[in-house]
C-alpha cells in the first residue's frame, strides 16, 4: 500500500507504530490460534472490533482510509458467509430445524450458525492482518526481526526486497502492457509472463549485487534505526492476550 509521505509519517508516529513488529505479530498470531479452539462466532466478534477499533484510535489511520482498504476482504468475507449458508449440508438435513424455504432451497438454523462461525472467523483473521500490516513499515519490521529476533542479516533483508518486489512487477506489467498497447498488440497475452520473469531476473541479480557490495552477512554491522522493547510493548502485548482471553471466556460462557 503506498501511502503520502505525511501519512505515513503519522502512521509511524503512532501508538502502534511505534509498538514493537514482534509484539504485533506475536499478538496476532496467538489470536489465530485462540480462534481455532472454538468454533463459537462471539470470540471472532470481539477480536475483529477490537482490532478495527484499535486501527484508527491508536494506529493513525482515518475510518474512511481502512474502510477503503478493507472494502475487498468485507466482500469477500460476505460471500464466504452466504456460499456457507446456501451450501450448508444442514439445509438438506430433515432433522435440522427450518427457518426459511425460498423455492426448493431450505435454510436451517444449524447452516446460519455455521455461516456466522464462519464469517466472523474471517473476519477476526482480516482484522487481526489490517491492524498488524497498515501500522507496521515493512523496513522497521525488518530490523526488529534482525535486533530483536537476532535473524541473520542476509535473511531478514533479502526477505524484505523479495516483498517489496512486488509492486515492482505490477509497475512492469503495466509497462509491458503499454508497450505492447503501442505496438498494435493485444494489452494481456502469456508472453507478458516471459518479461515479467526476465526483469525479476534483472531485478534479483541488481540485489544481490547491491548486497555484496555492502558486505551483507560479512560480518557485524553498526545500526542505522536501533529498535529497543519499551513499555508500550508490554501493554500492547498483555492488552492482546488478554482480550483473547476475554474472548475464549464468553465461548465457555
Amino acid at each position: 500500500m503506498l501511502l503520502a509521505p505525511d501519512r505515513r509519517d503519522r502512521i509511524t508516529a503512532s501508538y502502534l507504530g511505534r509498538t514493537s513488529p514482534l509484539v504485533k505479530l506475536g499478538v496476532a498470531i496467538a489470536w489465530l490460534i485462540g480462534l481455532t479452539l472454538t468454533l463459537d462466532p462471539r470470540p471472532a466478534v470481539l477480536l475483529a472490533a477490537v482490532a478495527l477499533v484499535a486501527v484508527p484510535t491508536l494506529g493513525g489511520i482515518s475510518p474512511q482510509q481502512l474502510a477503503r482498504v478493507l472494502l475487498p476482504a468485507i466482500a469477500a468475507i460476505v460471500a464466504i458467509g452466504l456460499t456457507n449458508l446456501l451450501f450448508s449440508a444442514s439445509n438438506t438435513d430433515p432433522a435440522a430445524a427450518e427457518i426459511a424455504r425460498v423455492g426448493p432451497l431450505r435454510l436451517t438454523t444449524e447452516a446460519v450458525a455455521a455461516a456466522l462461525g464462519v464469517a466472523a472467523r474471517a473476519a477476526a483473521i482480516v482484522g487481526a492482518g489490517a491492524a498488524f500490516a497498515l501500522t507496521t513499515d515493512t523496513t522497521r519490521f525488518v530490523d526488529a526481526l534482525v535486533q530483536q529476533a537476532r535473524m541473520p542479516v542476509r535473511f531478514a533483508y533479502g526477505a524484505n526486497a523479495a516483498y517489496q518486489t512486488v509492486p515492482n512487477l505490477l509497475l512492469d506489467a503495466a509497462t509491458l502492457r503499454a508497450a505492447r498497447r503501442l505496438r498494435g498488440l493485444r494489452a494481456w497475452h502469456p508472453r507478458l509472463l516471459v518479461g515479467l520473469l526476465v526483469r525479476a531476473i534483472r531485478r534479483a541479480d541488481q540485489l544481490g549485487l547491491a548486497m555484496d557490495a555492502r558486505a551483507f552477512g560479512s560480518g557485524p554491522r553498526t545500526t542505522y534505526r536501533p529498535i529497543a522493547w519499551a513499555w508500550r510493548d508490554l501493554i500492547v502485548g498483555v492488552g492482546g492476550l488478554a482480550v483473547l482471553a476475554l474472548a475464549l471466556g464468553l465461548a465457555t460462557g
